[in-house]
């Protein structure tokens, strides 16, 4: 095994061309989404992976420009647009801890009067969307006109095909946001909500589109256009929260395996963060029983087993 010691981004593509290759000839590679019909129809040995730097330089492999659906992937940005605007106090509203229940989960909910353990579970997603939407009136609008100006792609949008699936199969999360109201941890109307969220998880972006838009947490808060988005403080508590919470109840294993601040989604794909170096974004639709992207958890694995390259 040769440890990448340049820092020179050149390095970087042909351990991404040596990931991907090893990766087509691995068995088992999980099964797509069911639960959301829109998704249950992709491949799941598709695979796209990208790599961008501080400056804006992207490249990849394999798949790494096909669109597909974000889903959980886009609650990091919710989270960082909404901690920009009210900072600490959103954390009176939504825990900072693993949860260690499924993602849906309504169990801690009751015996924990309503808070969420973490922004990305998705009772925490739905708390963080509906103070993003109390503070902006659109906050789908919001996330999306982020991510287009983050990835410099004008087109991304939603896709209304996912967003009309998960609100036709949206049962749960409608339980999780009216259970929370009841607590007066949701301050708009629960419909609204929903189509705020169903939208938000609907948006359909590329890896190299994710990785170019994460890339403000690698730069410690500072936007594509050199803006400054977080503190280098908030930066580093959404860096922490994607290490301790981003991979579901899978959280521990991701991190001992990766070694990274990393987000996923049920539509294959992952983000993940080396602070003040690059950002990631792998996509491959076969899940595990947790929820993450059989492929895109081992070709992070492999990314910074091969690069040496993690927050450890």
């Amino acid at each position: 095994m040769v440890i990448m010691t340049t820092t020179s981004s050149r390095t970087f593509l042909p351990v991404l061309e040596r990931i991907a290759e090893e990766l087509e000839h691995t068995p088992g590679r999980g099964r797509a989404a069911d639960y959301i019909p829109a998704l249950a129809a992709r491949d799941p040995r598709s695979f796209g992976m990208a790599v961008a730097e501080l400056d804006g330089t992207v490249y990849g492999v394999g798949e790494w420009r096909q669109p597909f659906s974000a889903q959980s992937i886009t609650k990091v940005f919710t989270l960082a647009l909404d901690l920009a605007r009210e900072g600490d106090e959103l954390w009176e509203h939504v825990g900072r801890e693993p949860s260690g229940n499924p993602f849906n989960s309504l169990v801690q909910l009751e015996y924990e009067n309503g808070i969420p353990r973490n922004p990305f579970i998705n009772a925490g997603a739905l708390v963080v969307t509906d103070r993003l939407q109390t503070r902006t009136g659109d906050a789908a609008g919001e996330l999306l006109a982020f991510l287009r100006a983050e990835s410099g792609n004008p087109g991304l949008d939603f896709d209304r095909e996912v967003a009309a699936s998960e609100t036709a199969h949206g049962d749960r999360n409608a339980a999780l946001a009216h259970f929370m109201a009841s607590y007066g941890n949701v301050d708009n109307e629960v419909p609204v909500l929903l189509d705020q969220y169903f939208r938000q998880c609907s948006i359909a972006a590329s890896c190299a589109d994710l990785a170019l838009a994460t890339g403000f947490l690698a730069r410690h808060g500072i936007r594509a256009d050199g803006s400054r988005l977080l503190t280098k403080s908030q930066a580093k508590q959404v860096n922490a929260v994607m290490l301790t919470c981003g991979t579901y109840d899978a959280a521990g294993d991701f991190a001992y395996r990766v070694g990274l601040p990393g987000k996923s989604g049920v539509g294959g794909g992952i983000i993940a963060v080396v602070p003040g170096r690059c950002t990631l974004c792998v996509w491959s639709p076969g899940l595990d029983e947790r929820g993450n992207s059989v492929a895109g958890v081992a070709a992070l694995d492999r990314f910074t087993t091969l690069t040496g390259l993690s927050v450890f």
